[in-house]
């Protein structure tokens, strides 16, 4: 386990323009010089956050998941966010995790937005994936899963806790409070990418991506506006700390279940 450099993309998404979208995030990843082993996207990166998935969803062969895999093997990186996925009648918000070698993993967003009636729109997703890089053991999850500790738990589990985001200005506290006591329960860095602007609907995003250490302090935060901002992740401090206070150990043990 070495040290993890992580690239945030704070971008103000064109509403439901995948086309713009990849051009914008094209050129904000290009002109970025100091680009990490791992580039993170917003939630819905393709279209900003839609409550209308059929007529913009695509495929795992569609023109967005090809971008991903184009980009992310011209830069040598792992590159990730969510998009809109159809798969058979269901819709997926759907987290695309992509290698620069294309062995693409996925993880479906679990818990959707009942108050704008995502759940009555999208499928939930029903398992939780860790993923390994550079020795790191990362757990990318989906904006409102924030919100739901139990399904964000794990003892000793994983080092990096990652979350894309499309959470609106309006309830900025909230996100402000719970990355970093994310990072604090779990012993790891947490980290989350919102987007900024305004989208079709009119709700506002204020950005606030940021990364939190394993004691709950604001290593990165990338405010309001569109910007980029990578960070190196400390792996010697991580494994200190767990070892000089290993709460882990004492962990509840507990099983989900549907």
């Amino acid at each position: 386990m070495r040290d993890l450099s992580v690239t945030l993309v704070q971008a103000d998404l064109a509403w439901l323009d995948p086309p713009a979208n990849r051009r914008r995030l094209d050129a904000l990843i290009a002109a970025h010089e100091e680009r990490g082993s791992l580039v993170v996207l917003p939630e819905m990166f393709a279209t900003g956050f839609t409550l209308e998935p059929a007529p913009c969803a695509e495929t795992m062969d569609g023109e967005s998941v090809a971008w991903l895999a184009a980009t992310a093997r011209r830069h040598g990186v792992t590159l990730c966010g969510s998009l809109v996925i159809r798969d058979g009648s269901r819709f997926h918000n759907r987290l695309v995790w992509m290698p620069p070698d294309g062995a693409m993993r996925w993880y479906d967003k679990r818990h959707l937005f009942r108050m704008a009636g995502e759940h009555e729109r999208y499928s939930p997703g029903h398992e939780r994936v860790v993923t390994m890089l550079d020795g790191w053991r990362v757990c990318p999850l989906i904006c409102y899963d924030l919100r739901f500790p139990v399904w964000s738990r794990g003892a000793d589990a994983f080092d990096l806790q990652l979350y894309v985001a499309n959470w609106p200005a309006a309830r900025r506290s909230a996100w402000r409070a719970l990355l970093p006591a994310r990072a604090v329960e779990n012993q790891c860095y947490a980290i989350g990418v919102n987007r900024t602007g305004t989208d079709g609907n009119t709700i506002a995003y204020c950005g606030d991506s940021l990364v939190a250490d394993h004691l709950g302090n604001i290593v990165a935060d990338l405010g309001d506006g569109e910007r980029v901002v990578t960070v190196r992740l400390d792996a010697a401090a991580l494994l200190r700390y767990r070892a000089k206070f290993p709460a882990w150990q004492d962990a509840d043990a507990f099983r989900l279940e549907d």
